[in-house]
């Protein structure tokens, strides 16, 4: 319990500093760095919980993809955010105001937690799994038998979309050669291929 104890402060802690590091880094490259390393602490927080299929998760989606996706967009981009730092000050208000609604609606959360503990044993308690089975085939087992059709439908709207994505994105630019495998398999022999009886020194 004691190694646990401090493998949890040690993570969080390091989750916790690279959080600000993210917020607090002038450069961007940085800060997409420190928030793989948050990521990763996320996960070992996960693992210590024995979730172990959440800490994968993390760690195939949003740092293999997202994070990875988003230091490539800020390198390849090379924004000059010096521009963008100039027009701060007249959000500054707006920004103000949604923050303290935030800090407002916290404050309310916390309160009530306070005040009405028992309000956060009203949750429905999941059945125990069977010692034999491990969390993520337990996790596999209700996902692809009383949730298959959800799953499915959840599949098919992320393919939609992302077809979707791909039709908006795709333009023909004109003047641009762009290969037809169609087309050159259609060709016959008489329109790719002519034979030229050629003299002798007399060229083409």
């Amino acid at each position: 319990m004691i190694i646990q104890a401090i493998a949890f402060y040690v993570f969080a802690a390091v989750a916790i500093a690279s959080g600000v590091m993210v917020i607090s880094q002038r450069n961007p490259v940085h800060s997409v760095l420190f928030l793989i390393l948050a990521f990763f602490n996320a996960a070992a927080l996960f693992v210590l919980m024995g979730a172990e299929f959440l800490a994968m998760i993390l760690i195939i989606v949003y740092v293999g993809a997202v994070a990875v996706l988003f230091l490539f967009v800020v390198m390849m981009l090379d924004i000059n955010f010096a521009e963008l730092r100039q027009g701060f000050l007249q959000y500054l208000p707006v920004g103000g105001i949604i923050g303290l609604i935030l800090l407002v609606e916290l404050i309310m959360i916390f309160g009530t937690w306070v005040v009405a503990p028992e309000a956060g044993q009203a949750r429905l308690v999941p059945a125990p799994t069977p010692g034999e089975l491990t969390n993520t085939h337990a996790l596999g087992r209700v996902l692809y038998t009383h949730y298959i059709y959800l799953f499915q439908a959840a599949g098919l709207i992320l393919l939609v979309a992302m077809i979707g994505a791909i039709v908006l994105t795709l333009r023909k630019r004109e003047g641009v050669k762009r290969q037809s495998i169609a087309t050159q398999n259609a060709r016959r022999r008489d329109e790719a291929v002519a034979v030229v009886k050629v003299t002798t020194r007399g060229g083409v």
